[in-house]
């Protein structure tokens, strides 16, 4: 950790320290993809009250950095943990992130998430402006991080310390915009000029993601297909104007998975590991996933179908519950491990009443149960409305799990759809329920072929989305912007 970051990250989540979805994942492994492909990394992230940081122990290295937001005299600490060799920096400031949950509770968002996040971005350039040398890149991940571009944007023309950074503004999630009033504007730092309608200015409200969008030298999203649905307003969210605007700044670059983490020949959260070449281990991770649920044994014999996700509309769940009573009549077993949405977590409860041994929902999240469930379905199910990547149908593919999955997003990029002689899954469009039902009804009739059910399987299990490709994408999007990587 001697070198300064050529590529500065700034994250509101990274697994393992945090994490409430996909983005956790990508930080914690995009990072290392790079390093090891000789860049030199950084990242900034919030210090939360719930931070996993037990195997990589933190250290205070600077207090009282000033910020200057909400008052003169705010300031921010500094810890430092060092993440296989990466630096890791941690915003602290007890307020702010010293909290529960990183966003929101089940009654909704906290009511000062934009004072949170002003505050958070504002650290990072000033704790980023301490630093030895300026960064080549600094690489925004979604509205909690998007001001950090619009801040270098205007920063560039007063402090020459910037003149050379470039900014880069990945969008996860368009959905999630992180957009406020116009008086939390007034006091975020940027200047008045930034509000206008191609800047941070949003039909009168003050939109955090837009500004990272408008400012940033390039703007990254996380699937070929995404970007290009982005554009539109079935997929825009609103938001399309201003992408179009930017569109020959847009890159659709796929995210990988870490397939040191999600891999059964040596996942340490399975009963038993497995390959393409020795299935037989996936039988027995299927019995044990049985016995932990409680599912009935009789139906061992049958299919299992497996559900991993966020609890909301975006996830299809409640396209799933719709059709769940006709699919348990197809004689198989179904699990569902999610949080969300309390309606749909007191129908899924509901349902267990009904279908006893047959069908069991977990409520919340455990990453040791997310690696068991997915090493022991038969059939992994995604009937996403809109999917931006997606990195559990890759998680799917590589457990063997065969994924149905809608026609969106990066659920398109990564399943190669049945009946294609290479097969490795199951698409299915539009994104309603009959249509999934229907998906799932032909995959059911073709677990019962088991030499082709087999193949399929090898050829998932085979297919590779590891990070050095991506890596090696990102590299050339941060050339393209004139970027010097070299040593620091």
């Amino acid at each position: 950790m001697d070198n300064y970051p050529q590529v500065l990250f700034v994250t509101s989540e990274m697994y393992p320290f945090s994490k409430t979805g996909g983005l956790a994942d990508v930080m914690g492994a995009l990072p290392l993809a790079l390093s090891r492909l000789g860049v030199n990394v950084g990242v900034i992230t919030p210090f939360y009250g719930r931070l996993a940081s037990s195997e990589f122990p933190l250290r205070l290295i600077y207090e009282d950095c000033p910020v200057g937001y909400p008052w003169p005299d705010t300031t921010a600490d500094i810890f430092l943990a060092d993440y296989h060799g990466l630096p890791v920096y941690f915003i602290s400031r007890g307020e702010y992130f010293d909290r529960r949950f990183l966003y929101c509770t089940h009654k909704g968002d906290y009511f000062d998430n934009c004072e949170r996040f002003i505050f958070f971005c504002r650290a990072t350039m000033e704790w980023t402006r301490r630093l030895a040398h300026p960064p080549a890149v600094i690489h925004a991940h979604d509205w909690h991080a998007a001001l950090v571009p619009a801040y270098l944007h205007f920063l560039r023309k007063v402090d020459p310390f910037w003149e050379n950074t470039k900014s880069v503004m990945t969008v996860h999630n368009l959905a999630f915009q992180g957009r406020f009033a116009y008086r939390l504007f007034q006091h975020s730092g940027l200047p008045h000029t930034a509000w206008h309608s191609g800047g941070a200015e949003y039909f009168g409200d003050f939109n955090l993601l837009k500004s990272g969008i408008s400012y940033a030298d390039m703007v990254t999203t996380v699937s070929p297909t995404y970007a290009e649905e982005i554009l539109t307003p079935e997929f825009g969210c609103g938001l399309e104007g201003i992408l179009q605007y930017r569109a020959s700044d847009l890159r659709g670059i796929l995210n990988g998975a870490d397939y040191e983490i999600w891999d059964p020949r040596q996942d340490r959260f399975l009963p038993c590991t497995y390959s393409p070449e020795l299935l037989k281990g996936k039988l027995r991770c299927k019995e044990s996933l049985f016995h932990e649920l409680c599912l009935d044994p009789k139906m061992l014999t049958r299919p299992l179908l497996g559900f991993v996700g966020r609890l909301r509309r975006q996830k299809g769940i409640d396209m799933l519950l719709d059709i769940l009573p006709e699919l348990l009549r197809r004689d198989v077993s179904v699990v569902v491990l999610g949080e969300g949405n309390l309606q749909f977590e007191a129908l899924l409860q509901d349902m267990m009443e009904t279908y006893p041994g047959r069908f069991v929902a977990r409520i919340g999240y455990t990453e040791d149960l997310a690696h068991r469930i997915q090493a022991g379905v038969d059939l992994f199910l995604m009937p996403s409305r809109y999917e931006p990547c997606g990195l559990t149908q890759m998680y799917s593919l590589r457990y063997g799990s065969l994924p149905v999955a809608s026609a969106v997003g990066g659920l398109l990029d990564t399943i190669v759809s049945y009946p294609h002689p290479e097969s490795t899954g199951f698409i299915f469009s539009p994104a309603e329920s009959d249509a999934f039902l229907k998906c799932i009804n032909q995959a059911l009739d073709l677990w019962s072929k088991r030499q082709q059910w087999n193949a399929m399987q090898v050829r998932a299990m085979r297919t590779d989305f590891s990070w050095t490709s991506a890596a090696q994408k990102y590299i050339r999007a941060y050339s393209e912007l004139g970027a010097d990587l070299s040593k620091g």
